[in-house]
């Protein structure tokens, strides 16, 4: 295992996504009747990163492009933090369907050379996939997946660590049975090609999401279920060589992704399911709450910062299942 993996799966801390693209921090600030421009998107980060203690609750950073060409970066290096980055570039229809495939191979091996010289220890790749009676389909996990362990083949030799992160959306009606079956399908297929593209397994993190039922379903899961049906999953699905397993909040409230990931680390303490270290790479579960207390008022830093690092702080402990 490398020292970049090692350094990412320290006890307590986890993974902060920071990564948001121009759209969506648009749509972020939007919410909270702010304007998004570099300048103030940049503020805000910054409000982020140099929150006192950080370091002892977050491992690595994942930042969007224009976020490490502002050489907010090093802001992050200084605090011994690990700089990441997120190197897809959004999202295109596969085969006149519904379903989307990623897109960004293109030029990749140039923009991991500029990130890798700004810094940047570790990267990532998202995926989307869509659930209902007929996706997803075996043609698009294969081309979509196929496109994943390219970029994680061409990361490794870069020598840099690639994060997949295969993400099973939340929107539809499905059952949470359905929702583990193609999660554990999509996560199958997956290691199967990451093999047969010789990818090192060692020197790799999977983003995973929780099995949880569709938000159309109506139904309602308890922690308890939702860390069975993950831990199941990820027992049938995920290799023992993988070093560790992070896991997105995908469109859950904080509180959800909070307790859904304590319930997680209870269950597996003894490593019952598999040899992984489990920990968190959340964006707006971890965010949200700082960016509202914050509302693009360099006044409102401190209280801003106070209220993210208390997040931190139930985050780090749910991820050791002690909350």
């Amino acid at each position: 295992m490398n020292q970049t993996v090692q350094n990412l799966l320290q006890p307590y801390k986890g993974i902060l996504a920071a990564d948001e693209s121009t759209p969506s921090i648009t749509k972020k600030f939007a919410n909270v009747g702010l304007i998004s421009t570099p300048e103030l998107n940049k503020k805000y980060r910054e409000m982020l990163f140099t929150t006192p203690d950080i370091e002892k609750y977050i491992s690595g950073v994942i930042l969007f492009d224009e976020t490490i060409k502002q050489g907010l970066g090093e802001v992050l290096s200084d605090k011994g933090i690990l700089v990441g980055v997120k190197v897809y570039q959004g999202l295109e229809i596969f085969n006149d369907t519904e379903e989307k495939v990623t897109k960004g191979l293109e030029r990749l091996s140039e923009r991991l050379d500029i990130y890798k010289n700004l810094g940047a220890m570790f990267t990532k790749w998202r995926m989307v996939v869509k659930i209902s009676d007929v996706y997803p389909s075996d043609a698009f996990l294969t081309e979509d997946l196929g496109r994943m362990a390219d970029y994680a083949k061409l990361v490794q030799e870069k020598g840099m660590t690639p994060i997949v992160e295969p993400e099973i959306l939340l929107d539809g009606n499905h059952t949470n049975t359905r929702c583990e079956e193609i999660t554990t399908k999509t996560l199958k297929r997956l290691f199967e090609i990451l093999k047969e593209k010789s990818v090192d397994l060692t020197n790799l993190i999977l983003k995973a999401s929780m099995v949880i039922p569709g938000k159309e379903s109506g139904v309602i899961v308890m922690p308890l279920e939702v860390s069975n049906s993950t831990l199941r999953t990820l027992q049938n699905s995920v290799p023992t060589e993988v070093p560790l397993i992070v896991f997105l909040s995908g469109g859950q409230t904080s509180d959800q992704s909070i307790f859904n990931l304590n319930e997680i680390a209870k269950l597996n303490k003894d490593k019952k399911f598999g040899p992984w270290d489990l920990s968190f790479s959340f964006g707006r579960a971890l965010q949200d709450e700082a960016l509202v207390a914050w509302g693009g008022k360099d006044e409102n830093v401190k209280s801003a910062q106070d209220v993210f690092l208390e997040v931190l702080k139930k985050t780090s402990s749910a991820r050791q299942g002690e909350l």
